[in-house]
Parts: structure tokens; sequence; C-alpha cells
């Protein structure tokens, strides 16, 4: 092998990964970290400018009601330049690095805003970045310039050298803070699907009393009125009226069985997983055979999205599928609780489907799950999900993001 194709071949190799070694010819990438070394000067200069008369202005007027939104407005704007200097180190280093959650209030409005931005640790850490350039900035661009005309048998290896300072500098400054900040972000984007989940439980609940329940009885009240006063004059009617509120009565205290259920069942808080799974394959119209294989019971958080999720995917089996038959699997594999529902239907179902796939998949995503759908059309169809074994906090799953 030639000293050329040596050379291409660890120039093609900068992916980021690994800070790349020195090398003596003057390859496309020593141009492209030439220019990198020589634009550091100017973007050096002009970021520290900036950064000097925002801290300044906004530490001065802190005590005034605009100090503070201008400390959190400059704070915005390290961000900003952040993201142009990661840009810029991915066109010309070769890096690639990843981009940090963005600043998520947690309630809105002008305060919350303000206090996030002013805790915000990548904004800060722009900032410092943006400070301790100018030295450096000054040195590479003074090396680079002076060996580019006096120096070219050490410019490749002192470019290699001085980017490799850089790469790392990007990398430890303006690269997310670590696995920790990417989790919160995820389990805050959860914490928002779970509170819109249970808002829309809460309208479903609502809008069932007040359309089934609610009107029965007072209908039923309005009934046993009528009767009462046709007691004396007409006993007859009166006894067939108290005798249609009787069924009345009937009928809205199983609307209120239903929807009890649809809260949580009883037979799931009393008897577990199993039998709950068992008595909901009963009522499918598609006959259902059940398996759940568990010798003890998961948190009780986990076992009613994974009685829900289940009741949910039946749902469709019997309204949309045109199956003969199903079968529901559940049993633990280490930390995790399992579940298939299979059937033999027309397939052809899909996570943007309207059948409420999305939603399942949203939901078992929002306790650390998995929900995989394949449906071909023709069938059949196999859903398989997955839950943590037990429901853990914000502080557990950031723990094990930091433990990992």
């Amino acid at each position: 092998m030639t000293d050329s194709s040596r050379t291409s071949t660890a120039d093609d190799a900068v992916d980021g990964t690994a800070l790349p070694p020195p090398r003596a010819p003057l390859g496309p990438s020593t141009w492209r970290e030439m220019a990198y070394l020589l634009s550091n000067f100017p973007v050096g200069v002009a970021a520290f400018c900036v950064l000097v008369v925002w801290l300044v202005a906004g530490i001065g007027l802190s005590v005034t009601v605009i100090g503070l939104p201008l400390l959190a407005s400059g704070l915005t704007a390290c961000r900003w330049f952040g993201r142009l200097e990661r840009a810029r180190a991915r066109a010309l280093l070769g890096i690639q690095v990843a981009e940090p959650s963005p600043v998520r209030p947690r309630h809105p409005g002008f305060f919350p805003w303000l206090w996030t931005c002013l805790k915000d640790p990548v904004g800060w850490r722009h900032a410092l970045y943006s400070f301790v350039r100018l030295p450096w900035a000054i040195l590479t661009f003074a090396l680079t310039l002076v060996l580019f005309f006096v120096g070219w048998p050490a410019l490749p290896w002192v470019a290699r050298w001085l980017s490799n300072v850089d790469r790392a500098m990007v990398r430890g400054l303006l690269s997310p803070s670590d696995e920790l900040e990417r989790r919160i972000a995820e389990l805050e984007s959860d914490r928002v699907t779970v509170t819109d989940t249970a808002a829309a439980d809460l309208r479903r609940i609502e809008r069932d009393l007040h359309d089934g329940a609610q009107a029965r009885l007072v209908a039923l009240a309005m009934g046993l009125g009528l009767a009462k006063e046709k007691l004396l004059e007409d006993p007859d009617a009166a006894a067939a009226m108290v005798d249609e509120a009787h069924g009345e009565v009937k009928l809205a205290l199983q609307e209120l069985r239903d929807l009890a259920r649809g809260i949580h069942p009883a037979i799931l808080t009393d008897r577990g997983l199993g039998p709950a799974l068992t008595s909901l394959a009963g009522r499918c119209t598609v006959p259902v055979r059940a398996a759940v294989d568990l010798a003890e019971r998961p948190a009780p958080a986990i076992e009613g999205i994974a009685y829900f999720t289940v009741s949910e995917l039946l749902q469709n089996i019997s309204k949309h599928s045109a199956a003969r038959q199903a079968t529901v699997e559940v049993w633990r594999a280490e930390d995790r609780l399992m579940i298939q529902v299979r059937d033999d239907g027309r397939g052809g179902a899909r996570l943007d489907g309207g059948t409420g796939m999305a939603g399942l998949a949203e939901r078992l995503g929002s306790v650390d799950g998995l929900f995989v759908l394949d449906s071909p059309v023709g069938g059949p169809t196999l859903v398989t999900a997955e839950l943590p074994w037990r429901a853990r906090t914000l502080n557990e799953a950031t723990g094990r993001a930091v433990r990992g």
C-alpha cells in the first residue's frame, strides 16, 4: 500500500468518535483544520467582546428590572452561539456533537422562563466556552499563521494537535451534559404525555357520568315524582311507573359498574392480572385464549397499564380485525413484564390508523415501556408490549441513567 493510500484512509477515518492521530501530508483534513484554527481568532474575539459586555451589563443592572432578563437573554444567545460552533466544528473538524436539550420551563409565563434560563447549565457552559476561547484562539491563530509561511514540514502535525484540543473543548463544553440530562428531558416529555392522558380520562369519565348514569337518574327521579302523584288517583298506573323506575335503577347501576370497571376493575385489585385478563377475554366478542404466567404481581401502576393495554387491544380486535380467534400471553422476563396479543384477522393495523395504537405506544413509553406492532395486510396481527416490572420515580430513573 502506498503512502498516499494510507493518508487517504486516515483522512476518511475522522468520524468524531476519537481524536484522530497526527499525519504529515497536506491532505483535505489539514486544510479544513487550518481553516478552523485561523477562523478561531475572529470568532473568538467577537464572542469574547459580546460576552464581556453582556456580563458587565447584566450583573451591573441586576438590581434593576432589566438586569436578570438581560442575563437570561444572554444565556439563550450563548446557546445559539454554541449551536453555530457545533456546526463549524462539524463542517471543518468532522466531529458530531449532539444538540443539548432545549430549555423547558415547567410552567408557562415570564418568571418560570426567567428562572429556568438563569439556572440553565448548558447556557453557562457555552458562556464559559466563549470566555476561555480567546487566549486559545490567539495562540492557534498565531502558530498556524507563522507555520503557514515558515514551517510547512511541521504544519500538518501542529494543525492536528491544535485541532485535537479544539475537538476536546467542543465535546467538553458544547455537548449535552451527560446521559442524565437527556434522560430528564425524556421524562419531562413523558410526564406531559401522562398528564394529557390523565386529563383525557377525566373528561371521558365526566362525559360518561353526564350522558349516562346522571341522565338516567334524573329521568328516574322525574318518573318517581309522577308515580307519587298518581299513587292515590291511579294506583295501577303508579305501579307501572314504579316498575319502570326499577328497571331504570338496574340500568343505572350497571352503567356505574361499567364506569367503575373502566377506572380500575375490582377484580384486578383483588385477584391480580391473571384473573382480570381472563375475565376481560371472556367479555370479548372474539374467542380469546388468555395465558398468564406470573409467579408474583408487578407494581400496581404497571398492572393497571398492562390491563388497560390488553383491554384496548381486545376492543380493537372486536371492532376492526374481523378475526376468528385471538390469544393473550403475559409473562415476566427478568425485570420486564411482557405482553403479546395476537389475532388471525385481516391485519393492516398502523400506529397512525386512528385505532388508538399511537396512544397506547405513548402511554407505554411514558413509563419506559415499548410497544411493537406487526400487522401486515391480510394478517395476522401481533402486538408486543414491554413494561418495567415496577414503576420508577424520576429520581430512580435519573439515578439509573447516571449509573449507566
